[in-house]
């Protein structure tokens, strides 16, 4: 009796950890096609003044705060070729800072060069408002 009980264990034990196995990969699936389905992409030229510096680190510094690995944040600069293939794929020709979830664009250039210098968290708030319903 003493075995039927050992074995009926054993298959217990092998179903829990097999279903926890499962369950572990298919959690880290799940995380690997959120993360990052947000993408914000500022372009650049060579010659930057002040605000379009400002724009960058200001909309970097916020994405990670406010979002983490959730969403991802590149820079291209439209005078380099990487950056100049980047912008034909995405239909910028100049300075933009803009927000991409699968085929929805978002352009925040105008609230960028409104506010990232002189109210940076009002520029916080606005890239907080526009990109947490996309998530």
């Amino acid at each position: 009796m003493s075995t039927k009980i050992n074995i009926a264990l054993l298959s217990l034990c092998a179903v829990l950890l097999f279903g926890i196995q499962v369950s572990a990969q298919t959690d880290s699936g799940k995380k690997e096609t959120k993360e990052a389905t947000v993408k914000v992409y500022y372009f650049h030229l060579n010659s930057r003044c002040a605000t379009c510096k400002a724009i960058e680190s200001e909309a970097q510094q916020d994405v990670k705060e406010l979002f983490g690995s959730q969403v991802s944040f590149d820079a291209y600069n439209l005078d380099k070729p990487e950056g100049e293939a980047k912008g034909k794929e995405l239909g910028v020709n100049s300075q933009s800072l803009i927000v991409m979830k699968g085929n929805k664009k978002i352009d925040l250039t105008n609230q960028g060069f409104l506010y990232a210098r002189t109210d940076p968290a009002k520029f916080k708030k606005v890239i907080e408002e526009k990109i947490k319903p996309l998530l």
